[in-house]
This record gives C-alpha cells, sequence and structure tokens, in this order.
C-alpha cells in the first residue's frame, strides 16, 4: 500500500547529467524507475539533447549550475528525495589546474552533502572511480582484486587524490542527522575504465587512427590487463543503488561497491581495437614499438614542456608519468558484492556492449566523412 502511494511521487537529482555517465544514468532512471515523478538534471553545460526527454510522463527540469558555488547546489537539492552525484572534473592530461581540479571535486561533493543535510534530502550516491585504489605510482598490480584487496593506495596526481578525497567525505557522511533528525544514507560506486557511446578518449584514440592513415602503434605490452566496463551496466548499477539504498541502508549505508560486467581483460590497447578495429583500424606490432624506457624520458619531457608552455598554450598532450603507470599496471577486478548486496545483474551483455559501442564508433566514422 505505503508502494502505490509513493508511485510517481519521488524527486531525484543527476548532477553532472549532462556527462559521459550523467547522460546515461538520466536516461537510464526514465527508463527503469517507475517511481519517478521529477528528475532534476543539474550541469554547468546542458546538452540539446534534454529537450527531447521534456515530453514524456516524468517532469524533466534542467538546471544550469555549478557544484562548487554551495548556494546552486543547495537550491538544487532542496526537495529531492534522492541525489546521484556524478559531477566531476576527470583530468590526467593537465588540461586544467590542481586547484580547479580539487575545487570541482572536493569542495563541490562537500557542497552536496552539506545541501542534504540541510534539506533533509537522505539518500546520496557518489561517482567514484577505482582510481581512488589504483594503480599507484609504484606500479604494483592489482590482479582481479575486490572491495577488500589490500593495496597500497599512493596518490600524487590531482585527479586519484581529489576523488580519494571526496570518496571519504561522502562514507564520513553516512549516518550524519539531515533536517527532521533521520540518517543520510551514502554510498560509493568505483567503476574501472568505463566504455560505450559517449567516450571521449575512445574518440581521440578513434581520430588520432584516422590521422595515421588508419594504424596506431602498440604503447604497452598486451600482458598488462585492464578492467573495463560498459557505460550501461555502471548506469544501471546506480539506478539499483538508488532504488535500493532505503530499503538496505544498514546493509549499504557507507559502503563502496566495484562497478563491473562481464567484459573480457585485455590490454587498454587491445580492448579498444575490439571497436576500433571493425571500424577499419588496426594496431600495429605486437609488443611496443618504444622501449620502456624511452617512453619514461617522453613522459618526463612532457611535463617539462606543459611547464614552460603553460603561460602561452595550453599542451596537455595523452602521455605523463601517470597516464603511462596507469596504462602499464595491471588492474583488474573480480568481485560479487554488488549482487550480494542489492541484487545487481549487468543487463548488458559483452555481445550488445561491444555492439553499441561499435555501431556509436561507426556512426562517427560516417559523421567524420
Amino acid at each position: 500500500m505505503a508502494d502505490s502511494a509513493q508511485a510517481q511521487k519521488l524527486v531525484y537529482l543527476v548532477t553532472g547529467g549532462c556527462g559521459f555517465l550523467g547522460e546515461h544514468v538520466v536516461r537510464m532512471l526514465l527508463q527503469q524507475e517507475p517511481q519517478l515523478r521529477e528528475l532534476r538534471i543539474f550541469d554547468l553545460h546542458l546538452g540539446p539533447w534534454l529537450e527531447e526527454l521534456k515530453t514524456g510522463p516524468v517532469q524533466v527540469t534542467a538546471i544550469q549550475g555549478d557544484v562548487t558555488q554551495a548556494h546552486e547546489v543547495a537550491a538544487a537539492v532542496a526537495g529531492a528525495h534522492v541525489v546521484i552525484h556524478t559531477a566531476g572534473l576527470v583530468d590526467v592530461f593537465g588540461k586544467t589546474s590542481p586547484e580547479t581540479i580539487h575545487e570541482v571535486n572536493v569542495q563541490g561533493t562537500r557542497n552536496v552533502i552539506e545541501a542534504c543535510v540541510q534539506a533533509g534530502t537522505r539518500f546520496l550516491v557518489y561517482t567514484s572511480s577505482m582510481e581512488v585504489v589504483g594503480p599507484n605510482i609504484k606500479g604494483q598490480p592489482f590482479y582481479r582484486g575486490n572491495e577488500n584487496t589490500p593495496y597500497e593506495a599512493v596518490h600524487r596526481h590531482p585527479y586519484p587524490r581529489s576523488k580519494a578525497l571526496a570518496e571519504q567525505l561522502v562514507l564520513e557522511a553516512n549516518g550524519r542527522k539531515v533536517l527532521g533528525g533521520l540518517p543520510l544514507v551514502t554510498c560509493a560506486l568505483r567503476p574501472t575504465g568505463i566504455y560505450g557511446e559517449g567516450h571521449q578518449i575512445m574518440r581521440d584514440f578513434y581520430h588520432q587512427g584516422l590521422r595515421l592513415g588508419g594504424r596506431l602503434f602498440r604503447a604497452i605490452p598486451a600482458s598488462v590487463e585492464h578492467g573495463r566496463v560498459y557505460v550501461g551496466n555502471v548506469a544501471w548499477m546506480h539506478v539499483l543503488v538508488a532504488r535500493e539504498l532505503e530499503h538496505r541502508a544498514a546493509l549499504m549505508g557507507g559502503q563502496v561497491y566495484f562497478c563491473y560486467d562481464n567484459s573480457p581483460y585485455k590490454s587498454y590497447e587491445d580492448f579498444n581495437m575490439e571497436f576500433l578495429g571493425p571500424c577499419g583500424l588496426r594496431l600495429v606490432g605486437t609488443r611496443p614499438l618504444l622501449p620502456y624506457w624511452l617512453l619514461v624520458f617522453l613522459a618526463a619531457l612532457n611535463v617539462l614542456l606543459q611547464w614552460l608552455l603553460r603561460p602561452l598554450l595550453l599542451y596537455a598532450p595523452l602521455l605523463n608519468p601517470y597516464t603511462l603507470a596507469m596504462a602499464n599496471t595491471t588492474f583488474t577486478v573480480s568481485t560479487d558484492k554488488a549482487r550480494r548486496h542489492f541484487g545487481y545483474e549487468p543487463p548488458f551483455s559483452w555481445e550488445e556492449s561491444r555492439t553499441r559501442t561499435i555501431r556509436w564508433v561507426q556512426a562517427m566514422e560516417g559523421s567524420a566523412q
């Protein structure tokens, strides 16, 4: 009886709702959450695709705002039952300053938490990252690990450091009293490398391959495995967690969950070729064409050039010491914690995830001609 009375009564807020993952979360909520009455999409840059969503039965409210501005966050959160906080600045290439990364990812998350407390919003789902754990700067592998696997998380790069601090804030906020006296229930989701429709780095690799005559050159040993997860499955895990957090607060509150599916373990480049290969690109070399020591030198040189050129222009190459360590360190996840705690099963198989991503790349191919 209570459930039927609550049907189509819930108000959700998705911060960063126009980002790569955020858009998939928004669309998944509209398809899969029957209790949704209003969906608020909060982002610094609103996408034109939002207009097509406003014709359905759910009220879709687009809010242009900045997570670093506490008053804007507070206004967006007011009256929401659930907040899914996907907003964040993902930058491992040095395009933005460390201060800006911290302001968006850490202070922005603090603003969201405080807004929930002041507004009486009880349920907060945070999009964290595998990079909260690693790979670390020592290059130590994380092989088929889970949420309890011991691993020395050592962060020097601004992005993983900011995500680790933000995740800690979210988990520590679990149990805080919100307006009205009830406890805040929080949890954090840690996707491994997300791929799928709209993935900017996949887009960059595709266009780089086109510029090089349909070729990409191997830079990473094939033996280095990376965990990858399809964006639709990550979006579904967010929707499911948001739905179950109230009913399983004692179990799920303050917990972290890796996002996973049945995508195969491969090197970053070999995995990308699952999509780029059918679109006409080929990976040259069975082993890296450049020795590792030379890559280390070039990565260090890029950092120096970036520092020297910063007053004149933005130089943000794909290769730097952090991305080199990431690419050359095995980091794979094997866990069923999400299934055990809230019944997660990936709705998209590897075959469907692969097909959907290939079609998206092919659509790019058509638009590029």
